[in-house]
Parts: C-alpha cells; structure tokens; sequence
C-alpha cells in the first residue's frame, strides 16, 4: 500500500515528487561528514542521488575525503539502477566504523558522473551535515538517505515500507 506523502512546504521538497528510475544532480551545498571528531569529508562539488520515497544520497569526490581513513572493504553490493558497488571501512584514531562508505568504481552509464565518488551512512558517523545542518539518517539499516529540514516523506526504511 502506497503511504500518504507529507505536503512540503515552501523551501522543502517531497520525496515522492523525485523521480523512478532516480535522477543525479550537482548540489553546491557544503556537505560535510566527521567522525571521531574528524571531518573526514568536505565539499561543495557533492552529486546527490534522487529516487521516489527515499531521501537523497550524496556522494562525494574522492579528492574531497581523507581517503587516509578509508579502508578498502570485500563487501559488494548491487544496485539495480548503478551497477556494482564497493565498500569501505572508516577508521579515524581508535574508533573504526565497518562498511560504512561505497561507491561504484563502473556504474551505469547514466550514472558515469558518480564514478569513485563515495556516499557514506550517516548513523555510524559522530555527524554528517548538509548546508550546516545536522542530519537524520534514513530509518532503517539498509538504505544511506540523509534527511535534512527541507525535506519531506514518509520515507522508504520506515516499519511497513519495504513493499513501496
């Protein structure tokens, strides 16, 4: 059963207006992700990835992170839309967060642009920000949104959801 998508507000934007098959976008949004009380990503050059029901996914240019951190992982995944993604571990000083990161070394053709960017969850970081502000993480374990003010659901991940 299909949920009753929240009208947005002026300045936000529903997650159900976004399209299926999802669409990349550029955002020049300061997008920042720390953990053990280092920011370990930094940038205003972030690609976000929008699909119906889910709160977007940013990834971020590799030239961005401190790849230092990042420790290559043999988890893979694959997403019908992207193609076959790879893992990373986060480790900063005595605090090490598995599985954390991926990107897709050869996506889709239209998804060429993400190429070796890097989106991480936001549940295992000490923070992740977009524009400043402090993120939620898409509920659930398994999908890596991140929800900020401007944006509106139900989200997919919720209890009930897995059949939207």
């Amino acid at each position: 059963m299909r949920p009753q998508p929240i009208a947005p507000q002026p300045g936000q934007e529903s997650v159900w207006n976004y399209p299926r098959p999802p669409r990349l976008e550029l955002t020049e949004k300061p997008i920042q992700v720390v953990l053990n009380g280092e920011v370990i990503a930094d940038t205003r050059r972030a690609m976000r990835v929008l699909e119906t029901s889910h709160p977007p996914v940013y990834y971020i240019p590799p030239d961005d992170i401190q790849m230092q951190y990042l420790i290559a992982s043999a988890r893979s995944t694959y997403c019908e839309w992207k193609g076959s993604g790879n893992y990373y571990t986060v480790s900063v000083g005595d605090k090490q967060a598995v599985d954390v990161a991926w990107y897709y070394a050869n996506p889709t053709p239209e998804f060429a642009a993400i190429a070796h960017y890097v989106a991480f969850y936001a549940a295992p970081m000490d923070a992740c920000y977009v524009d400043g502000e402090k993120v939620t993480p898409q509920p659930g374990n398994f999908y890596g949104g991140w929800v900020t003010s401007d944006i509106v659901g139900p989200f997919k991940g919720e209890p009930d959801s897995w059949g939207w």
